[in-house]
């Protein structure tokens, strides 16, 4: 019965979802660019960049030979830039060590530095076809609800689901039926069915197996860990703008940085309850700083208020004196990967004018 489930399933993900544009005229590489987007972003959000990206960069070999100022202007509006720099390097390690041809091993997969055991069984499973188990939040969730898996969620449950189908002690209905087509179908199950919050299980083509819902209780599952409570942490930055003609100040952040290789106007931080917090310097200025302008960001675990000061070349050296960061006048263009806190200011600047 449990085989002809997830038979149902698959007909149920492939009359709905068929139409992604990373599940038609598959490629190695088509896959390795989706799954790296889809991380820690909506599907929504990737259907409005995945074919311009691809139009950039239509092989391996295109990517290989970008700069990494280039992948991540092409990536905007994805966020989590650090996506884009390990994809570009992934592209060149293939290119360099596998010549140019997408690894469908795991272990050769996981050679590559940026991809991790996710990633790995994605390609050999969606890519490639193969049988493996692409196990992302969604899998995880499903998976420990179907088979009623009493294990905290995350690493933990992540390392037992891979245990348990490598002895073959799950998933055995998958004997048969296509790696990818069940992979794919078990995430469009937990995006659409079976989600965190909800379990529409009225709707689960596995329901009548699915013991999470044969307990009364199928959001008991994944089993939650203890909730760490932390700390709301803000910071305050000034945000200044100094403008040379058509030219404005700015700086590019290092590798060891938020936001590394990105260009922003000069930040600094004017208050903080994070006393550890060392991605800008602190200054001090004679205004008070709360009647300025700002906008709202956020990173991590902070909620940012960018305050924005305009300033002469004068002020601002003399204000700056003892700080050694080297900043540049640049023209303000597209050309320029710009931070997106930068972005908001010149709107707010442009707006006022």
């Amino acid at each position: 019965m449990a085989h002809t489930l997830f038979s149902n399933l698959i007909t149920w993900s492939e009359s709905q979802y068929s139409h992604l544009p990373w599940r038609e005229k598959r490629t190695l590489y088509k896959t390795l660019v989706s799954e790296i987007m889809l991380q820690q972003t909506t599907v929504g959000t990737v259907l409005n960049h995945f074919e311009r990206f691809l139009v950039e960069y239509p092989t391996i070999f295109d990517l290989a030979k970008s700069t990494e100022e280039q992948v991540c202007i092409s990536w905007k509006g994805l966020g989590y830039y650090r996506r884009a720099r390990s994809l570009r390097n992934v592209a060149i390690q293939v290119v360099e060590e596998f010549k140019g041809q997408i690894p469908t091993n795991i272990d050769d997969l996981q050679t590559l530095k940026g991809i991790g055991p996710y990633t790995a069984n994605a390609i050999v499973a969606i890519g490639a076809d193969k049988k493996a188990l692409a196990v992302d939040a969604n899998l995880e969730r499903v998976l420990a609800r179907f088979y009623g898996v009493d294990v905290e969620k995350g690493p933990k449950l992540q390392k037992r689901l891979w245990s348990d189908f490598a002895h073959k002690k799950i998933m055995a209905e998958m004997d048969g039926l296509s790696a990818r087509a069940i992979n794919e179908a078990m995430m469009d199950l937990g995006r659409i069915i079976c989600q965190a919050r909800k379990a529409s299980c009225v709707l689960c083509p596995l329901a009548p197996k699915c013991k999470a819902k044969a307990s009364g209780d199928p959001l008991q599952y994944p089993v939650e860990g203890a909730k760490k409570e932390s700390e709301e942490l803000f910071i305050r930055t000034l945000r200044v703008v100094v403008k040379e003609k058509k030219k404005i100040l700015v700086y590019q952040k290092g590798a060891k940085e938020w936001l590394s290789g990105q260009w922003e106007l000069p930040t600094f931080i004017l208050e903080t309850n994070d006393e550890k917090l060392k991605q800008y310097p602190h200054i001090k200025i004679k205004q008070n700083y709360e009647k300025l302008p700002y906008v709202k960001t956020g990173i991590t675990k902070y909620d940012i208020h960018n305050y924005i000061l305009e300033m002469s070349l004068e002020e601002f050296e003399k204000m700056t004196k003892k700080i050694e960061i080297v900043y540049e006048f640049k023209t303000n263009d597209e050309k320029l990967n710009m931070s997106t806190a930068t972005q908001k200011v010149f709107k707010i600047l442009n707006k006022a004018k």
